[in-house]
């Protein structure tokens, strides 16, 4: 007998991951108020709470960009993108806020001038024709820690990714 649980192997279609092994990130949007959304990153599942709210879930080792931004009466409160890369069960973890269990987090942007810095970063990868969620996991950590003492970091090119993609192929 084929329970619940099995209905991928009569679809033909990939199972999905359990959920308890799934990072999941909440998002809220209110329009000038608060709008936490994924820059980039490839989302597994999706769970709709309200028009204003959703979780998206991510695999374990996947890479995604979750950006913060909120106001009060007085403008901007906080600004704020991580770029994470999902845990597995059991592996150590960085708590961030709306993300469980957590991460490891590749880099942290504090304020509206580095998270724009950051973010044009992400549109000059991805106008090289690199997909941002497969971009070498030390290219980000290089690119927090020279944001964090003021300095420009390195581009991330084509080369330097092909190298990054055969290392990652031999090396599990």
């Amino acid at each position: 007998m084929i329970g619940v649980a099995d209905t991928s192997l009569r679809s033909g279609l990939p199972s999905s991951p359990a959920a308890d092994v799934l990072t999941q990130v909440e998002l809220t949007w209110i329009e000038k108020k608060i709008e936490f959304w994924i820059r980039f990153g490839r989302e597994v599942a999706e769970q709709i709470i309200d028009r204003r709210r959703r979780v998206v879930s991510f695999a374990p080792d996947s890479v995604f960009a979750f950006v913060r931004w909120t106001s009060n009466d007085f403008g901007t409160a906080l600004s704020r993108l991580d770029i994470v890369r999902a845990v597995s069960v059991g592996e150590p973890c960085q708590t961030l806020p709306f993300v469980r269990p957590g991460g490891d987090i590749l880099l942290r942007a504090d304020g509206w001038p580095k998270v724009e810095r950051v973010l044009q970063f992400i549109d000059a990868i991805e106008a090289r024709g690199i997909d941002a969620m497969d971009v070498s996991p030390e290219h980000w950590r290089h690119v927090h820690n020279r944001l964090t003492v003021g300095e420009t970091p390195r581009a991330y090119g084509a080369q330097q990714h092909r190298a990054f993609l055969l290392r990652r192929r031999i090396m599990p």
